[in-house]
């Protein structure tokens, strides 16, 4: 990943978890870093960045943010700023764009702020001023969320879109791999297992995968839950009632989806809302079928020909599209191809640092009138 120049760049991302968002931070700095570029990222002291950007060779800041008007967080921030010399300073979560106020906009690093969620903006003007002057460049990690930005009130022409990327060779799923996997979680070959991989929350919609598989009469069928979040009590209980609790195993946190993307006959992703759905690529990148809704950024990862999309909290669709799927090995096989060639042709990780690269070369060229890194 050649480039013209070594650029000084801040990452800022204080969340403590390590989601599908400070994934995408991670594969970024390193692509980053292989190139030569010198980074850094401000994140929480106790959170789990610190260790993952330590093996990346990135050095880390503290910078913890209770909230959206940390103003503590925000001077801390601007002395950062003001110590060490960047030429770009990305934002990768809400609560780090939230600190913008209180930056000097003289003699500053370049401002490129990444959305992810495709919520709705709140606080009107005040998130309006956050996109269209508060930053130099918007990237979406999807058309949806670009639609979301848009329908906002941010600036259309301030707007990139660049798709969330995965390390797709990291998630070739061999036959071995397979069987350990399935050995591991106590499944034999009579069983038809459904993974799904997001939070525990109502936005990823578990419930309705609920649902839809109480009605499917096969008694093979299991389902795995990768992942932990508020709902977890409330999702056994449904469990529970639907009479699904010995056919759904809870598996809470798992830092390596590798094993369970391996174990899956299909990957689920019955979400609500969704920028884009990371696990769904590390899912097509691993070979395995997708049934996900058509929400969000979903229907750009999928496609047209690279997994099942159903209508968002629609039961009957979800149940039919797993039946489909589970039903059918040779669907399930061409689904699986084409998902590889798709993840490969478009969502690449070092595509992601590459474009990237473009927009930080293109806000330091408009906001300086030269690309040269800061001294």
């Amino acid at each position: 990943m050649a480039h013209s120049s070594i650029l000084r760049i801040l990452h800022v991302d204080p969340e403590r978890g390590l989601g599908g968002g400070e994934r995408q931070v991670l594969g970024l700095m390193r692509h980053l870093a292989a190139a030569g570029h010198h980074q850094a990222v401000a994140c929480d002291p106790d959170g789990r960045l610190v260790g993952e950007a330590a093996t990346l060779g990135v050095g880390t800041r503290a910078l913890r943010v209770r909230n959206h008007a940390d103003v503590l967080a925000g001077r801390r921030l601007a002395r950062l700023l003001a110590s060490e010399p960047y030429d770009i300073v990305h934002f990768h979560t809400a609560r780090a764009h939230a600190l913008v106020p209180f930056l000097r906009f003289r003699h500053q690093p370049c401002r490129v702020v990444t959305r992810r969620m495709d919520y709705p903006l709140r606080g009107a003007w005040y998130a309006r001023w956050l996109y269209n002057r508060g930053v130099d460049a918007v990237v979406a990690i999807s058309e949806g969320v670009r639609a979301v930005l848009v329908a906002g009130g941010v600036d259309p022409t301030r707007i990139e879109v660049i798709r969330s990327g995965v390390e797709i060779e990291d998630f070739a799923a061999t036959d071995e791999k397979r069987a350990s996997a399935r050995d591991a979680l106590g499944l034999d070959d009579t069983v038809a297992m459904i993974a799904v991989v997001a939070a525990l929350e109502y936005r990823k919609g578990h419930d309705v995968l609920l649902e839809a598989v109480a009605g499917i009469a096969d008694p093979t069928i299991r389902l795995c839950f990768a992942g932990e979040g508020s709902r977890m009590e409330e999702l056994r209980k449904r469990a529970l009632d639907l009479a699904l609790a010995d056919r759904v195993a809870f598996l809470g946190r798992i830092d390596d989806v590798r094993p369970i993307l391996a174990a899956a006959d299909v990957v689920a992703m019955p979400s609500r809302q969704e920028g884009l759905g990371v696990a769904v690529l590390e899912a097509m990148a691993a070979g395995r079928p997708v049934v996900a809704s058509a929400v969000g950024g979903l229907p750009e990862a999928v496609g047209r020909d690279a997994g099942i999309l159903v209508p968002p909290e629609d039961v009957l669709a979800l149940r039919a599209a797993l039946e489909r799927v589970l039903g059918d090995r040779a669907l399930g096989v061409r689904l699986a191809i084409a998902a590889r060639k798709r993840v490969r042709a478009g969502f690449a990780m070092v595509g992601v640092a590459q474009a990237m690269l473009g927009v930080y070369d293109r806000v330091m060229a408009e906001t300086h009138g030269h690309d040269t890194p800061a001294s």
